[in-house]
C-alpha cells in the first residue's frame, strides 16, 4: 500500500475529538455495555481489545451511530478548533454525521455488477445531494484511497472476482474515500494474509501520526494491537476494564484474569514492543522439547 504522506497537503484531512460517555447498550432488554466511557483523540489510534463476546464491536457500532443506545452522550470536538467543542453528535443529521465519522465494518455483503472504483465511489455519499449532484472533490478523493490501499491497478475490475482480503482493502479505500476526522474499524484485519495486516496497520498510523486521524479499531490480535495503538481499552462482559497505555493495560495479571487462560506478557528484544503468550495445557510440555538436548 503507498504512503498517505503522497497526498497533497491541501487535502489532508483534520482530526476531530469523539467523545462517548454513559454508554449502555441493551438486546432485549439485557445490557451488553454497561456505563462505558471512552475517548477517541486526534493523532492516536486506541485499540479495543477483549474476549469475544465482550461487546467491542456493540461499543463500536455505538460510537457510529449504528447501534442505538439505552443511555449514551456522544460529542465531536475540532482538532483545530473549526468545529468548536462539544458538538453533540446525536443531534447531527447522517450526512453531517458521515462527513466526520467513518466505520469500517464486519461481514459486508460482495457487490455485484460494480466495479472496485465504483464501490470506492460510495464513500462520497456525504457530500452528494439528495438526488446525487456534483462532488467536485470526489474524483480525486477516490484515486487518493485507491492509492492508499494498493488498488489502482484494480480499479476496474468487477468487484465480485476479488478475494476476500482485496475486498476488505476496496471497502477501506472508500472509508477513505469518506474523507472525514474519525475512522472506526472494527477487525480490519481479519481475512488479510499476513502481508496486508501489516501494511494495513501501517496506514492506520500513518492516518493518526500524518493527518491528526483520531481512530478507534477492534482487535483480536493483542500484540497488533500493543504494535499499533497509543491506547489500548480492554472490555470485559460489557464493561471497559482498563483504559491506558499499551504497557499499563496489557499486564499479564489482567489479561489472565479477563481471558480466563493463562498470559505471559514480555518484551520482544528486536523490537522493544509488548509480546503476548497464551498457554494452553501443553505448554509445559512444549518448553521441555525446546530444552532437550
Amino acid at each position: 500500500m503507498s504512503s498517505i504522506e503522497e497526498a497533497p497537503a491541501a487535502h489532508r484531512r483534520r482530526g476531530q475529538e469523539l467523545v462517548a460517555r454513559d454508554v449502555t447498550v441493551s438486546y432485549d432488554g439485557k445490557d451488553v455495555v454497561h456505563g462505558a466511557a471512552l475517548t477517541l483523540r486526534p493523532g492516536q489510534v486506541t485499540a479495543l481489545v477483549g474476549p469475544n463476546g465482550s461487546g467491542k464491536s456493540t461499543l463500536l457500532r455505538t460510537l457510529a451511530r449504528l447501534q442505538r443506545a439505552r443511555t449514551a452522550t456522544l460529542a465531536l470536538g475540532g482538532g483545530d478548533g473549526e468545529d468548536g467543542d462539544g458538538t453533540d453528535a446525536l443531534a447531527l443529521t447522517s450526512r453531517e454525521f458521515a462527513r466526520r465519522v467513518a466505520l469500517l465494518t464486519q461481514g459486508r455483503p460482495t457487490p455485484s455488477g460494480l466495479t472496485v472504483r465504483e464501490v470506492v465511489e460510495f464513500g462520497r455519499y456525504p457530500y452528494r445531494g439528495r438526488w446525487g449532484g456534483t462532488d467536485p472533490d470526489g474524483a480525486a478523493a477516490v484515486a487518493r484511497a485507491l492509492a492508499m490501499t494498493d488498488l489502482e491497478a484494480l480499479a476496474e475490475r468487477g468487484a465480485e472476482h476479488l478475494s476476500g482480503g482485496q475486498l476488505q482493502r476496496v471497502w477501506l479505500a472508500g472509508c477513505l474515500a469518506q474523507e472525514t476526522g474519525v475512522l472506526l474499524l472494527d477487525e480490519p484485519t481479519a481475512y488479510l494474509d499476513l502481508r496486508y495486516q501489516v501494511e494495513l496497520l501501517d496506514l492506520t498510523r500513518d492516518l493518526a501520526d500524518d493527518h491528526g486521524i483520531a481512530v478507534g479499531v477492534v482487535l483480536h490480535d493483542l500484540d497488533q494491537a500493543a504494535a499499533v495503538a497509543d491506547r489500548i481499552a480492554l472490555l470485559h462482559a460489557g464493561r471497559i476494564v482498563a483504559d491506558g497505555r499499551p504497557e499499563d493495560v496489557l499486564t499479564a495479571e489482567r489479561l489472565t484474569e479477563t481471558y480466563g487462560i493463562r498470559i505471559d506478557v514480555d518484551t520482544d528484544p528486536s523490537t522493544g514492543r509488548l509480546r503476548t503468550r497464551a498457554l494452553g495445557r501443553h505448554h509445559a510440555r512444549t518448553e521441555r522439547l525446546s530444552t532437550t538436548p
